[in-house]
């Protein structure tokens, strides 16, 4: 039934026409932004678990880059603790030279004085952003590796420094003195003691070599994992542009077409008028 006082046909038109528009719409803001969840009203669980992702994807970003200074730290003690390790060495086996019959023990002493200040200089210097971890005050460190929460309770992982005194080992070294007066029995205990201090500066070569592989392989760790998670958020929240364009052609011709069948029900009244002239 045809009415001059309510237009069904032209409400209809309007009513498909104010759905493309809003259809229309959000295609364009997820153009816009790239994204298809921008918000919780667009999809509220997807915006939670996104959410969620990227705040463990940033803590692993942030506990990595604490990794690389204290990866620097341990690398540069290791070079000191190696280097130190090379002194030691010499300075045991200026001790086996001494114990030979007709040495100058005097002299010897004075090459071991220098590998002892040597040993010092390296110790002192192997400092990296103000951190000396082959100093005393540097046992029991710590570092934190890693990070994992669920229901509010974060749980932190730390991998732990072996403790590493190689200024008690300089102390120890610079202490060792002979000379021409010293006996068999005081070169022996001279060479035993040096011996024994070697031992401590390969052990703390070694174990911050092992730290220093422990970071990477924790770093390697939580770089893969940070991209999965960065992965994960994408594949939750960002919009395929591809199909997004597609959309945003197709209801565009919706929209003119509406537009169209709606101008075309406006007229209907009209028509009606026109025969009752």
């Amino acid at each position: 039934m045809s009415s001059i006082l309510t237009n069904n046909s032209a409400m209809s038109a309007l009513s498909t026409l104010r759905n493309i528009n809003n259809n229309l719409s959000s295609t364009q803001d997820r153009i816009s932004s790239g994204l298809k969840v921008s918000s919780a009203k667009d999809n509220a669980s997807y915006f939670s678990i996104s959410k969620t992702m990227s705040a463990e994807s940033g803590m692993n970003k942030s506990i990595n880059e604490g990794l690389t200074l204290a990866k620097n730290s341990v690398s540069t003690a290791r070079l000191g603790a190696e280097t130190v390790t090379e002194l030691a060495t010499q300075f045991v086996d200026r001790l086996a030279f001494a114990q030979e019959t007709g040495v100058d023990q005097d002299k010897i002493q004075k090459e071991l004085d220098s590998l002892a200040a040597q040993m010092k200089t390296a110790i002192d210097q192997s400092s990296f952003n103000g951190e000396n971890l082959l100093e005393t005050a540097a046992t029991g460190k710590t570092i934190i590796s890693g990070a994992s929460g669920a229901g509010g309770t974060t749980a932190v992982t730390k991998i732990t420094l072996a403790d590493v005194d190689l200024e008690a080992m300089h102390t120890a070294m610079a202490a060792i003195a002979i000379d021409n007066s010293t006996d068999e029995a005081g070169l022996k205990a001279a060479l035993d003691a040096a011996s024994a201090q070697l031992t401590v500066a390969v052990s703390a070569a070694t174990d911050l070599g092992i730290t220093e592989k422990a970071i990477e392989t924790q770093q390697d760790f939580l770089s893969e994992l940070t991209n999965r998670l960065d992965s994960g958020v994408g594949s939750i929240v960002d919009a395929n542009m591809e199909e997004e364009a597609a959309r945003l052609q197709s209801l565009q011709v919706q929209q003119q077409l509406s537009t169209q069948a709606l101008s075309i029900a406006n007229q209907a009244p009209q028509n009606i008028l026109s025969l009752f002239r």
